[in-house]
């Protein structure tokens, strides 16, 4: 039981966290405190029961291995309610709906940030199958992996061909598009079908972020086109690839 009780404590952290990216650069800091209380405490908890607690989800057979919507999708609602409700950076968008790009200050840093969240990616799917099953769990490593990069590739050529050139930034939300997409299938699909889903992902990211700056919504890190747009997606693909 504390165990799980840990392994559901991060699970319902990284929910918060999703949020920091999409609201970043225009929050009060008390602000961000009460409502990751809120979060830690109402949302996650009761959002999760209805999915993996016996909750009215899991009785209609909804099925979510590690948390695609359990963790990322409800993140990623919260975040772009978030974004809507605090409104753009300042210079994000001009008076004639100009979008000013406000590029990361260290991409080094943000890469390595990458990494380690792809380190975390192999506690986050395996550990999912409350089990010491060293087959399972070398499957989902397998898969999750393979997701990953076939989303960095797809994410890279198709920023490549929107903008004319490779843009870091996009593959590393590609890469986390992936692993977002893969982490509610992650145990039930083939390496095969990993990969497509990942490709997929790796392609929704890109279109994602294009389309949410279109429509006025300020995401400083893409956290709503990784983790909501592929975290549904990810749902999706339980039924589609399974």
């Amino acid at each position: 039981l504390l165990a799980k009780f840990f392994f559901q404590l991060v699970f319902a952290g990284t929910a918060a966290t999703i949020v920091s990216g999409a609201v970043g650069g225009r929050i009060k800091y008390l602000s961000f405190i009460v409502f990751s209380f809120i979060m830690g405490t109402v949302l996650y908890p009761v959002t999760g029961h209805w999915i993996w607690g016996g909750g009215f989800l899991a009785k209609l057979g909804f099925w979510d291995f590690a948390g695609s919507t359990v963790v990322h999708s409800v993140g990623g609602w919260a975040a772009l309610t978030g974004a809507m409700i605090l409104g753009p950076r300042f210079g994000k968008f001009g008076a004639n709906g100009k979008i000013t790009p406000i590029p990361g200050h260290n991409m080094g840093l943000a890469t390595i940030g990458t990494f380690v969240l792809w380190l975390g990616w192999f506690g986050f799917n395996p550990g999912s199958t409350m089990a010491a099953d060293p087959e399972a769990i070398s499957r989902i490593c397998i898969t999750t992996n393979s997701a990953g990069v076939a989303a960095i590739l797809t994410a890279t050529i198709t920023s490549w061909l929107l903008m004319g050139k490779p843009d870091l930034g996009m593959s590393l939300n590609g890469l986390l598009a992936g692993l977002v997409a893969i982490t509610a299938p992650c145990a039930f699909v083939s390496v095969e079908s990993s990969l497509i889903i990942g490709a997929i992902a790796g392609v929704l990211v890109v279109l994602a972020v294009s389309w949410f700056d279109r429509m006025g919504i300020d995401d400083p890190v893409g956290a709503t086109s990784v983790h909501l747009v592929n975290g549904v997606f990810g749902t999706l693909a339980v039924g589609l690839f399974d």
